[in-house]
């Protein structure tokens, strides 16, 4: 193989990081660099050391960018020991090549306890903007890209690699090879929960507000960017029965349900509202309990629907469309159970204090006991006023519970999916419209063996991410078309 490629790796001397640098030079890569924090680790043969502060940096990239003389830079992310499969650094050539790829990327093997697991990977496409997109631990990355990329200054000490991979999508693709071209020995696990809510960790603050600077830009560079203007709610446009309307799609809940449903009964309040139970053809025991429950109160409306085709977001539409919804539609999963009883009352205050056609709260995770377990608040403090919308591209969800103008959501339809159909419609409502948030807990979400939360196997979570993705290239596409129309 002629030699085309540079290699910079994380380094911190320990043996697996050496086993990849053999893995490596055997491969034919002609220049190994190795990204260190610590000036006392020893020399190793074959490799050029470089000091960085973080590898992740701006400062860090631009190192990279000067050092790499050769047509490609293989970039691994993280210090695990990686193993090559055959001819794998040639097929990563011939598919950039061909493709005119920025960057490619494959699915890989991830041996964990003598273990061999398949890690797929999803594709790339424009609206995988979260930061935190599985490329897998190895890029490979053209360098002409590389260098064009970071003619455009920046200066993040943590978004550096996000940046970049961002501004290389903006002039060429990013391309996914669905084989398994290297294995990695897995060395540090964390859990999906501390994965997925990340995000919202306080610690982790200066990262998430650095990644919002950069996929912030990053929407004004390809016309999807939204200035902070809204259109203003006319909550008087028509008239409802009722205030609020509370929603509960179930099936099969009967541990929960009567909880769910007492939380909302409970609310003290100072306008009339209902309980809309959509029963999506429970077999548990847990029709038998609504129906109980309803007859002991009129202002629980038990619905169980015509079609058999639905998932939670097929169900909302049943409740928003039905005649008897009120002006306001509030969320409760069947799982869940509101804070206290104010919880309702606050959040349609919140609506006509800020003139919102949606409202978010925020809630504490909990055990089935209501013990609070971590990350505890989930408050989503990263949205802000002026630029929440446009972070709401970046980030994988809007927050609980959701409150929505119930003729805008008639309008809109809810996707009916099990997943992702309320992020798809909090996007589309914030494209025009504000969305306010409660900052303060007003709900407890429950984790248990067999809530719709449960950890996930990797094949479902890509699915779950592969169509989140696609609900925000939806999204780009539409706010590129508004502001095209509102150029011309």
């Amino acid at each position: 193989m002629k030699k085309l490629i540079s290699a910079f790796i994380p380094y911190n001397g320990l043996p697996h990081s050496e086993h990849t640098i053999r893995e490596l030079l055997a491969s034919g890569v002609e220049k190994i660099f190795l990204l260190i924090t610590n000036n006392d680790l020893p020399e190793v043969y074959g490799t050029e050391r470089i000091v960085v502060e973080n590898i992740f940096s701006s400062k860090t990239i631009n190192i990279i960018a000067e050092k790499a003389e050769t047509e490609f830079v293989l970039l691994l992310q993280e210090d695990e020991s990686v193993s090559l499969g055959q001819f794998a650094l040639e097929r990563y050539i011939n598919v950039t090549e061909n493709t005119g790829a920025g960057i490619c990327y494959s699915n890989y093997l991830e041996i964990k306890d003598e273990k061999r697991n398949i890690h797929p990977v999803i594709d790339y496409q424009i609206g995988s903007l979260r930061d935190d997109f599985d490329f897998g631990p190895l890029l490979f990355i053209k360098t002409d890209a590389l260098k064009k990329a970071v003619k455009e200054k920046a200066e993040y000490n943590f978004a550096g690699v996000y940046d970049l991979r961002l501004k290389i999508s903006q002039l060429y693709s990013i391309v996914r090879i669905p084989e398994y071209l290297y294995s990695i020995n897995k060395n540090v696990s964390s859990s999906l929960t501390e994965k997925h809510f990340a995000y919202v960790d306080p610690k982790n603050r200066q990262v998430q507000i650095e990644m919002e600077q950069a996929v912030t830009e990053h929407l004004k560079k390809i016309g999807a960017y939204l200035k902070p203007e809204f259109i203003e709610v006319n909550f008087d446009e028509e008239k409802f029965d009722v205030e609020a309307s509370v929603i509960i799609p179930v099936r099969n809940r009967v541990k929960t349900i009567a909880d769910a449903m007492n939380s909302v009964l409970i609310q003290k309040t100072s306008f009339d509202f209902n309980l809309i139970v959509i029963d999506n053809y429970s077999d548990d025991g847990t029709s038998d309990i609504i129906r109980s429950i309803a007859e002991k109160d009129k202002r629980v409306i038990h619905i169980i629907p015509q079609r058999k085709d639905l998932g939670i977001g097929g169900c909302w539409n049943e409740g928003v469309h039905n005649k008897e919804c009120g002006k306001f539609s509030v969320q409760l999963d069947s799982d869940d159970l509101y804070k206290d009883e104010n919880t309702l009352q606050m959040i349609v205050d919140k609506f006509y204090e800020e003139n919102a056609a949606m409202v978010i709260g925020s809630y504490l995770l909990t055990d089935f006991n209501l013990k609070e377990i971590p990350p505890g608040l989930i408050d989503h403090k990263e949205w802000t006023p002026d630029n929440g919308r446009n972070n709401a591209l970046r980030i994988n969800g809007l927050g609980a519970p959701r409150a929505f103008y119930t003729p805008l959501l008639r309008k809109i339809k809810i996707p009916n999916t099990s997943y992702g159909e309320d992020y798809a419609v909090g996007l589309a409502i914030s494209r025009d419209y504000r969305i306010a948030r409660i900052y303060e807990p007003v709900y407890f979400c429950r984790r248990w063996e067999d809530n719709t939360d449960a950890q996930l196997d990797i094949t479902k979570l890509n699915a779950n991410n592969l169509y989140k993705d696609r609900l925000r290239t939806f999204e780009v596409l539409a706010r590129k078309k508004k502001n095209e129309v509102q150029i011309s």
